[in-house]
């Protein structure tokens, strides 16, 4: 090594292979890169938000055996990730995966998806933050603003988004740090969420009520449990609630460039963080639907988890659940809002992305601040539908956030499908890294295509009769806009492509020529 120029460390030198400096701070330890995956699935915030999801498409038996088997398959989609990322830790994750083994087509439309996806999550979280934010707040304080407001939940989304972004913005450390916490105040808090609702209540419901009510809350078919079209058509939704909850675990190859030890640190941080989470949310939803003392109520509520609470426990235990679940909403913010902007920077650093000169710049911190601020600001203007006030059946339903949430799914689960494609098609030739399938990848890898095709189709129905276009009460504001936005921004691509960017885009590009470059030893 030439005098004046430091050792580089393996990850660097990993990096360098894949044609990249370290521009990024690498600070981030295994448990940090786990950290932030399992914070972003968090438990505390996916199992309570979308909880309705699950309720109002097929009711207790529903989520009782759903989650675990959606559970399954959603780890068989991780363990395929894991493998990838330890081939290539780049912060560029999955687009830079299809593009490596696709080329620059694949790799291009997967970004854009990953893009979207990792936004609509940041969305979607932030709005269910600031919904139980809310809820709290009118919990504990009596003087808090009687009665739910659409407007004020959206003035707090707007303020969790400025202040989250705030602290991307300006401490990559502090950001560890807080992911950190947010491991174990979901572990605790979990924990502490059971006790409390298997403690005090003063009934808890059968196994019977628990593993075999169901429930068709959304108008169709007359409300009918039964039926090929229960089976077909509203059943199915509720798998949404585990494949929402359970995603943004791509977050650990995001950070890869930043973590140590990635080829092993990042492949675990992705498994681990769904098998851990696929255990514990399981047992809190158990713990949910046990704590039902009246079953038609909930139903009429909306299948919210509130009403859960309220049902179960006197107003300040309520309260106390409520504000362990909000804040474990907000660490998963931060985290959200971190991954977004990797995805950006990354993107953008290969000039995929128009205005790439901001949104690829890194501040005196090595923080993409702009990136930072953008992705916040998008993950606001797609959420303004949620202004509009929606009731089914009497029941006030968040259908705008349904919508954010489902495009979060097909968004991130398409996008995981090329490259996982990609590689089972490569076979042998894929070069793997010091963490590896040993071969499986041979079932893996179709198993997880087709529960993403199954799922992201799932996605694009409607969540209520109202937003059925063939129905007579079919208004614009029950329409589950996820068909019009992930269809719109795929016509745009596929327009954008074929105009402009075929022409110039190579896919990732190359700061380090080779690794003797990177070296110099030439």
């Amino acid at each position: 090594m030439p005098e004046g120029h430091e050792e580089l460390s393996d990850d660097e030198k990993h990096l360098a292979s894949l044609g990249y400096t370290q521009e990024l701070n690498r600070s981030w330890s295994s448990f940090s890169n786990f950290a932030i995956s399992f914070s972003i699935i968090s438990i505390l915030a996916g199992c309570f938000t979308s909880f309705g999801l699950g309720w109002n498409n097929g009711g207790p038996a529903a989520i009782a055996w759903g989650w675990p088997i959606v559970s399954a398959f959603i780890l068989v989609i991780g363990l395929c990730m894991s493998e990838l990322v330890s081939a290539y830790p780049t912060s560029g994750g999955i687009y830079w995966w299809a593009a490596k083994l696709g080329g620059p087509k694949a790799g291009y439309y997967t970004g854009w998806l990953n893009l979207v996806g990792l936004i609509a999550i940041l969305a979607s979280v932030a709005y269910g933050s600031a919904t139980f934010l809310d809820l709290t707040l009118g919990t504990f304080s009596e003087s808090w603003l009687a009665g739910y407001s659409l407007t004020r939940t959206f003035i707090i989304f707007l303020v969790i988004l400025v202040i989250v972004a705030t602290i991307n913005i300006f401490s990559s450390h502090l950001l560890a740090v807080i992911n950190n916490v947010s491991v174990w105040w979901h572990v605790v808090g979990a924990a502490a969420v059971i006790v409390i609702l298997w403690a005090l209540p003063a009934q808890h419901a059968s196994l019977s009520t628990v593993f075999t009510t169901t429930v068709n809350n959304t108008g169709f078919f007359g409300g009918s449990t039964s039926g090929i079209t229960f089976l077909l058509f509203v059943l199915p939704m509720s798998a949404i609630l585990t494949q929402y909850t359970i995603t943004g675990y791509d977050a650990s190859a995001h950070l890869s460039e930043e973590t140590k030890g990635a080829a092993h640190g990042a492949a675990k941080g992705i498994w681990r963080s769904i098998f851990y989470s696929a255990i514990g949310g399981w047992i809190l939803l158990l713990t949910f639907l046990f704590a039902v003392q009246d079953v038609d109520g909930v139903t009429a509520g909306g299948g919210a988890v509130a009403t859960i609470f309220s049902q179960a426990l006197d107003s300040k235990w309520a309260g106390v659940v409520l504000l362990i679940s909000t804040a474990g909403q907000l660490f998963c913010t931060t985290a959200c809002q971190t991954s977004a902007s990797r995805m950006l920077f990354a993107f953008s650093r290969d000039r995929a992305v128009p205005g790439h000169q901001l949104w690829s710049k890194v501040n005196a911190g090595r923080v993409p601040a702009n990136a930072v601020i953008v992705t916040a600001a998008i993950a606001a203007i797609i959420t303004l539908p949620a202004l509009v006030e929606v009731d089914i059946n009497g029941a006030p339903v968040p259908i705008a956030f349904f919508a954010v949430v489902s495009i979060g799914v097909v968004g991130l689960y398409l996008c995981f499908a090329v490259p996982i494609y990609y590689r089972w098609k490569a076979g042998d030739a894929f070069p793997v890294g010091k963490w590896n399938l040993r071969g499986h990848h041979k079932w893996m890898a179709p198993v997880a295509l087709v529960e993403i095709i199954v799922t992201s189709i799932i996605a694009m129905f409607p969540t209520s009769i109202g937003g059925a276009p063939w129905d007579p009460s079919f208004e614009w504001k029950f329409v589950n806009y996820t068909p019009l936005l992930v269809g719109g921004v795929l016509i745009l691509l596929f327009v954008y492509w074929h105009v402009s960017v075929k022409k110039w885009f190579t896919g990732p590009i190359k700061q380090v020529t080779t690794v003797a470059e990177e070296l110099d030893l030439t």
